[in-house]
């Protein structure tokens, strides 16, 4: 990245628009019948092909299917009809509980099979130990027709998860996994029996009820998997009471739904009370437990007019507060449609393997029918053949390769919200792993928005009475440290208060003009300096001298470490500021960046990273206003929780803590994840290659085939697992964010900011 310190100012206004699509309707379903990545292919191309519907994403492990579509609200009813004409029970996910209550039963079910499979299988064997002991013929013949007894209704309890999963499939005119496994299954049985009868040659009853025991152990353990990949999600849905109390004005309390609450209500919370929506404190005494949103479970004081998210606890005391969102626009909210999202979203690696997924099913087909007839040719021995067969309708299930991705993603997200980080989608996740130049925002960012002032100019008594009632005015973080460093002085009567965007607040005393904020503007109405004049923050009385105030910011925690790791990530760091370039210069100097830029505005941050961007991925970090953006702008972004609502908004990744250490503990995530990605689309890769000829070419029995394909599947969602054991971030401070306060809007241009 070609990188230079400049100052480039830059006053010209950068806007954007969206057309938004009219009468765009979403829902959400439960699925519980979706299991691998053929269903997840067969709902998504299924909606798609209709031409209302914007976009379908499937999410796996939360067995959820969500559907943007065009027309009226009515049509959700429909949109159930068409999931259900696809094959699968769909209801809504307002419905969690029933959905729920479902899937633990086909679990329950599940280990059910399990169950029959593996007792069928012993008893199955004990018989086969007298056969292969060389058993007389009829005793042979009696012991596989009692081998039969066993294994039909054995296989056809056992196997009624697959079976009825592919005859949906298939009334559908679908092909899913289940088609070849109940094919190989049937094919199994059908020959053992007509061995037993007549009286044959070898039967593969155990071949049979053991393949289906191992298939049932393989989706147990995948279905146990995913759900502790899904565990963070539902924890934190655990988290949202499911009613509030409200309180009306004329002070009675009345029990109401979490989906009554609405912007502007006043509830009361009793002592062990989570708030259910982002709310005000309007009255009471207590202290709360933000752990949910910093991860970190230290009690905290609070005080009127204090803003907490949804989740937070309530310990001690008994608290009036107004709702200032309503639920589906909550803290907690938020942060469980980014972890959704995790794994729906469409990133490069997840759509390489639907891709390949997408032909697997009729592929698999046609190469147990190629393998069938070759052999056929070959030998002109039926059973040989069809065992091969066989074996390659087992084998080559794709379920690892389905796997690589979401599960990845899943985990991936759920460790890094162990951190205090949510991720948007899974794409994020691949983009963080390919930035290669950050920019950092550097007031709110690398120092803290709470400034103070450096030293005091030596003021008269009035002219320091005038300063502080002036600076108590705004709410600017430069005016604000002001009003601290002179907030003993007596405040006096001010007229004609009015505040100027981008250049300071002004107002009239004793018949004269007073301001304070951006020098250049200061300075039109005094009379010369007193000194200080580089200083960018001045305040003048007309007619008389200005006087400058240097002001500057503690570095935000972590801000130092944070940018020395990412440079052992071999990265580039710069800084993108709208600050003066001396005061960028400093903070460049204490961090050890040697790139920035200053004085830039919203636009010219955006041209720095196009600049940057026709070499380079960028991540930009950033929280004001100002930078919403460039965090659009940008290859991949982040910002902290405390940043403005459109910066959060733009921002792929949000990290809770106050520390900066998030930034390359996300990166350094983010690649281990990339790298899991890869090994998993080895693994899955390899494991075909080899098998798919060895059963073609009759050196796999089905049996085998069962275990190796229910070991690769297994392989790939254990290597996903290593992620979450990804090491913990070290050395964070263990303090809590300031929660946001009302009416904090900056009068003052960001380059009049001085940390």
């Amino acid at each position: 990245m070609a990188c230079c310190a400049t100052s480039t100012p830059d006053r010209l206004d950068h806007s954007a628009s969206v057309d938004p699509v009219a009468d765009v309707r979403s829902i959400s379903f439960m699925v519980p019948s979706m299991h691998c990545a053929g269903c997840i292919r067969t709902l998504e191309k299924g909606l798609a092909a209709h031409s209302d519907v914007v976009r379908v994403r499937a999410n796996l492990s939360l067995k959820q299917i969500d559907v943007v579509w065009t027309g009226d609200a009515a049509d959700a009813d429909e949109m159930a009809r068409r999931i259900a004409d696809l094959g699968f029970d769909a209801m809504p996910v307002e419905k969690q509980d029933d959905a729920d209550a479902k899937m633990r039963r086909q679990g329950r079910h599940l280990m059910l099979c399990l169950a029959v499979a593996g007792f069928a299988s012993a008893n199955i064997m004990l018989l086969s130990v007298s056969v292969w002991s060389g058993a007389q013929a009829e005793t042979a013949k009696l012991f596989a027709l009692l081998s039969g007894v066993i294994a039909v209704p054995a296989i056809i309890f056992a196997g009624s998860p697959f079976f009825s999963s592919a005859i949906a499939a298939l009334r559908k005119r679908q092909l899913n996994m289940d088609v070849p496994i109940s094919l190989a299954v049937l094919l199994s049985l059908l020959m053992s029996l007509y061995e037993a009868l007549i009286g044959g040659g070898e039967t593969f009853f155990d071949a049979g009820v053991m393949l289906l025991f191992f298939l049932l152990i393989g989706r147990t353990l995948d279905q146990l998997m995913r759900e502790k990949a899904a565990g963070g999600v539902r924890s934190l849905a655990r988290l949202i009471p499911q009613r509030a109390t409200r309180v009306a004005q004329d002070g009675s309390l009345s029990q109401i739904n979490l989906d009554e609450v609405e912007t502007g209500m006043v509830l009361r919370l009793s002592p062990g009370d989570r708030f259910p929506v982002n709310a005000k404190i309007l009255a009471g005494s207590s202290a709360v437990d933000r752990s949910v949103v910093t991860g970190e479970a230290d009690q905290m004081p609070i005080s009127e007019g204090q803003v907490f998210e949804a989740g937070t606890l309530n310990l001690n005391g008994s608290l009036d507060v107004e709702a200032v969102s309503d639920a589906q626009s909550s803290f907690l909210a938020e942060v469980m449609d980014m972890m959704r999202a995790a794994e729906t979203s469409k990133g490069r690696y997840r759509r390489i393997a639907d891709r390949m997924a997408s032909i697997y099913a009729p592929a698999v087909h046609l190469l147990a029918l190629i393998t069938l007839a070759v052999w056929m040719l070959a030998t002109g021995d039926f059973k040989s053949s069809l065992t091969a067969a066989i074996a390659v309708l087992i084998i080559t299930c794709p379920c690892a390769l389905g796997l690589a991705v979401p599960v990845t993603h899943v985990v991936a997200a759920n460790r890094l919200f162990r951190e205090g980080i949510l991720m948007r989608d899974g794409s994020a996740l691949e983009r963080l792993a390919e930035a290669d130049t950050v920019f950092f925002d550097k007031t709110g960012t690398l120092t803290s928005d709470r400034l103070r002032l450096d030293a005091k100019p030596s003021l008269s008594i009035d002219h320091a009475s005038v300063l502080a009632s002036l600076a108590a005015r705004s709410n600017h973080p430069a005016a604000r440290a002001i009003a601290d460093a002179y907030s003993h002085e007596p405040l006096c009567s001010l007229d004609d208060v009015q505040e100027v965007a981008g250049s300071g607040i002004e107002a009239t005393w004793h018949a004269r003009r007073i301001r304070l904020g951006r020098a250049t503007w200061v300075r039109e109405l005094a009379s010369g300096s007193s000194g200080n004049d580089s200083a960018p923050t001045c305040f003048a009385i007309e007619g008389e001298a200005s006087f400058g105030f240097r002001l500057s910011a503690d570095l935000n925690p972590g801000a130092a470490a944070a940018v020395q790791r990412v440079t052992k990530l071999g990265r580039n760091t710069a800084i993108l500021s709208g600050d003066h370039q001396a005061n960028v210069r400093a903070v460049a100097d204490r961090l050890g960046i040697a790139c920035f830029y200053a004085g830039l505005m919203p636009r010219g941050k955006i041209a720095k990273i196009e600049e940057a961007a026709a070499s380079d991925k960028v991540l930009m970090v950033g929280d004001g206003l100002n930078d919403a953006p460039s965090l659009a702008a940008a290859h991949v972004s982040m910002a902290p929780a405390n940043a403005t609502d459109v910066s959060r908004a733009s921002a792929d990744f949000i990290y809770t803590r106050p520390s900066l250490l998030a930034v390359p503990f996300a990166m350094r995530l983010a690649r281990a994840a990339n790298r899991v990605v890869r090994q998993n689309f080895g693994i899955a890769i390899v494991y075909n290659c080899i098998a798919v000829p060895m059963a073609m070419l009759g050196h796999v029995t089905p049996l085998v085939a069962a275990i190796a394909m229910s070991l690769s599947s297994i392989i790939v969602v254990s290597n996903s697992l290593r992620l979450a054991f990804f090491d913990r971030l070290a050395n964070a401070p263990k303090r809590h964010l300031q929660p946001a306060q009302e009416g904090s809007a900056s009068i003052f241009s960001p380059a009049e900011v001085s940390p």
